[in-house]
């Protein structure tokens, strides 16, 4: 045998064992999850994402989904904030306090393009809320939104402003609240995973969701009428976060990989799911026979009016979360979300 030979094997055997160390040196980033493991959220957003990661960083960083989530959906900002998990990911609404200064994308008119939304909604943040001390603690590696949610309700169509009196609607989040309240709507908060319930027992006669929401929580048969506000009636937005000391504590070229899939990106892959999970659930629920309405023009009319009073007064508290000019800031969203939705 040659010393070629030799060498050429001892080289190769020298890098099969050194494959096993450089698998064990990546760093694994563990992410709580609050949605099923079969949720189209889990398997065709985090994991795709998750994969994602894995490539662009040649291997040198893995996500290790956990098996069931840390906390409560409402704990996870803070359980990213303070290392107890390094990903996590939730809704903005279910702190309202501290991230008012988002409240301007829940209100009614947002969009009903849910990438588009999420794609302007990240523009928006960078632009005008990465530096506010109310994101501190994490590194923001995604936002999202619903694409419009939707009036459903159990027994009748919702077209004028009389059809709203004195219904018990559920509801999440002090913009739902509002709207439904001034509305002449008696609101009832619940999460959307107890709609089924509070149904079945006569406690509420309607409920707000997207209407992938209604199909997916599966409460389809127990709300056949649809009121589709344009633009939305509401929305809800979402954040994916990573702890900032793990963060910093990845190499530049790892953390520059990482941002290559993330950001607008995740935007993206986040709004289009939804994007196809609402105009699947449409196609469902119209061939279930389904009614669709348009509000009157005296409801939408009542809808601006709440909207604009509400934007309005969230404008005037700027200061408090550190936005200076906050109508500038919506304008800007409103803008973004035109231009996308129209590509």
């Amino acid at each position: 045998m040659s010393k070629t030979t030799i060498a050429l094997r001892s080289l190769m055997a020298s890098v099969v064992l050194a494959a096993p160390c450089l698998s064990a040196n990546a760093t694994t980033l563990t992410l709580s999850n609050w949605v099923p493991s079969t949720h189209y959220i889990t398997t065709n957003v985090l994991q795709v994402w998750a994969d994602k990661v894995e490539e662009a960083t040649d291997s040198r960083v893995k996500v290790r989904m956990l098996p069931k989530p840390v906390g409560s959906p409402a704990q996870h900002w803070e359980l990213a904030r303070k290392g107890v998990v390094d990903l996590a990911w939730g809704n903005f609404t279910y702190e309202p306090d501290r991230f008012k200064s988002l409240w301007f994308a829940e209100m009614p008119f947002s969009g009903t393009d849910a990438e588009a939304q999420s794609v302007a909604l990240w523009d928006t943040y960078q632009k005008y809320l990465s530096g506010t001390s109310t994101f501190n603690g994490v590194e923001m590696l995604g936002v999202g939104m619903l694409g419009g949610g939707v009036i459903n309700h159990a027994n009748k169509q919702v077209v004028t402003p009389a059809d709203l009196e004195n219904q018990k609607i559920r509801m999440g989040g002090p913009i739902q609240k509002r709207l439904l309240s001034d509305l002449g709507a008696v609101p009832i908060a619940a999460p959307a995973t107890k709609a089924y319930e509070l149904l079945e027992s006569g406690v509420i006669d309607a409920s707000l969701n997207p209407l992938e929401s209604v199909v997916n929580f599966r409460i389809a048969e127990m709300l056949p009428h649809h009121t589709m506000i344009p633009g939305g009636f509401y929305d809800a937005t979402f954040f994916f976060v990573m702890n900032e000391k793990k963060w910093k504590k990845l190499s530049e070229a790892d953390r520059e990989a990482i941002m290559s899939v993330s950001g607008e990106m995740f935007a993206r892959l986040w709004g289009g799911e939804f994007d196809r999970e609402n105009q699947a659930a449409r196609a469902e629920l119209e061939e279930a026979g389904h009614t669709f309405d348009a509000p009157s023009a005296e409801l939408l009319e009542k809808i601006e009016s709440v909207s604009d009073q509400m934007l309005k007064e969230w404008a005037a508290e700027g200061a408090e979360f550190e936005v200076e000019a906050p109508m500038e800031m919506v304008d800007y969203y409103r803008q973004r979300y035109q231009e996308l939705a129209n590509d």
